[in-house]
């Protein structure tokens, strides 16, 4: 299979010719960190203080949201950034959303998701599971959703930019670069190859 990055240096391609739009598509990786990192603290907060959720619920109910999270970045990756356009029009957006990050892989500058996609997700899936979960469980389950979102935010950075050592990353490490030069319709799973084995799409173990 052809490899269709353009580059692996550290720069980018401009998409929008309006500056504030162009602007709103590069972010910088600690930006995430300083959003969500006082909201999962304020939550967990009022977890204890407010409502006096246990400390037992609020751990397996961070687990479940951290989990959930897991399967929600595999399904935006396979079916949203990596839908199949038939249009130019259609091949513009996906260009936007994913087929940027393709081509430029390592542009430090587009590794993490930008606030003006991530808060309106954000907001949808709060909304989403306080009508599923109520309104005092949504607390922790929501903030262990954060933490996967987060974790799956900084892993894509790292795998990127940083050089991997542990057995651990390294194996999350190859998964991603599997899936950049070697097979763009398998290893959805960046934070984690679990869905990618449970729905079948593992690279087999000639690629690896």
């Amino acid at each position: 299979m052809s490899k269709n990055y353009v580059s692996n240096k550290d720069e980018t391609v401009r998409m929008f010719e309006n500056k504030i739009m162009e602007a709103l598509s590069r972010v910088h990786p600690a930006v995430p960190l300083i959003i969500y990192l006082p909201l999962v603290t304020y939550f967990l907060y009022l977890s204890i203080s407010t409502y006096s959720v246990s400390f037992v619920n609020i751990f397996f109910l961070v687990v479940a949201g951290i989990f959930v999270w897991s399967f929600i970045e595999y399904v935006l990756h396979k079916y949203i950034f990596h839908f199949d356009a038939k249009s130019e029009f259609g091949k513009k957006i996906h260009f936007i959303f994913h087929g940027v990050h393709h081509d430029y892989p390592s542009d430090s500058r587009r590794l993490v998701m930008p606030p003006s996609v991530s808060i309106p997700l954000a907001a949808l899936f709060y909304f989403i599971f306080r009508y599923l979960v109520g309104e005092v469980y949504v607390l922790p389950f929501f903030s262990g959703f954060i933490i996967g979102y987060l974790f799956y935010d900084l892993t894509h950075y790292a795998i990127h930019h940083f050089n991997m050592h542990s057995k651990f990353w390294l194996e999350i490490k190859n998964h991603h670069m599997l899936h950049h030069y070697h097979d763009q319709d398998k290893g959805y799973g960046v934070s984690s190859p679990l869905w990618d084995l449970v729905f079948g799409s593992m690279f087999d173990k000639k690629s690896k």
